[in-house]
């Protein structure tokens, strides 16, 4: 497997084509903008789905990836609605990160209402600490993650999130990336993790969620997250977010 020219700085690792953008396309592309080497490992090609094919999804994958300006993007190639938690997925993520050496991966929030994003965020976990194993029966060199993070946008079990990124600038290119998924949503009014906002069109409604969660740190649009540890935070004087 190779490795890319220098470690990652953020890499999402999610069950499907698609979810890497809905969940979390928007900070993505605020890490790009600023410099960071961002990525993508989609655990399967989303062959299950009830429109379009796997190498169809891959196609749209690719040009969202050239619209976010990602580094990388790989697919585990694991089994569509079908993703196991045992030893060989645990070793094939493991192997994915190894290469990738992401500094932060996000993830799936642990409950889900496609039963691969609930299973996926137990197998990444795993995977992110056994990676770090140097007996691990797995290519490439030990690495562990500094940081796992939780995209919980569209979860109202996650609420209230840890925290929110500030996408307003990025919503447009977030809404472009999505777009070239048309096998899933052109039409739609639901789609994965985002319940139907009655028949508002798919990626209005994304629009909607985000509008939602950017008003929680009083701007326009933003993304939620959680997160397993305690936040830092340096200076209680320069805390944003005004309460009143």
């Amino acid at each position: 497997m190779n490795r890319t020219l220098a470690p990652l700085d953020l890499l999402a690792v999610m069950a499907h084509p698609d979810d890497a953008e809905l969940l979390c396309g928007g900070a993505l592309i605020k890490s790009v903008r600023r410099g960071r080497r961002v990525g993508v490992l989609d655990l399967t090609t989303g062959e299950m789905g009830s429109s379009g094919s796997g190498a169809l999804r891959a196609e749209e994958a690719a040009a969202a990836a050239r619209t976010m300006g990602l580094t990388e993007r790989r697919c585990a190639g694991l089994p569509d609605s079908a993703i196991t938690n045992d030893v060989e997925s645990r070793h094939v993520v493991a192997e994915h990160l190894r290469a990738l050496r992401p500094r932060v991966v996000v993830t799936h929030w642990k409950i889900g209402r496609h039963r691969d994003h609930r299973i996926a965020a137990e197998l990444v976990r795993d995977a992110c600490y056994l990676s770090g194993l140097k007996k691990l029966d797995a290519a490439g060199e030990p690495f562990r993650p500094h940081k796992l993070v939780y995209a919980t946008s569209f979860r109202e079990d996650a609420d209230p999130p840890d925290f929110v990124v500030d996408v307003s600038d990025e919503m447009d290119a977030k809404i472009e990336a999505l777009a070239h998924y048309a096998s899933q949503f052109d039409g739609a009014v639901q789609a994965g993790e985002v319940f139907p906002g009655g028949d508002r069109p798919l990626l209005d409604q994304v629009r909607a969620k985000a509008a939602h969660y950017g008003s929680l740190i009083r701007v326009r649009y933003g993304e939620a997250f959680r997160v397993d540890e305690a936040l830092e935070v340096d200076d209680l004087t320069a805390l944003k977010v005004s309460t009143f």
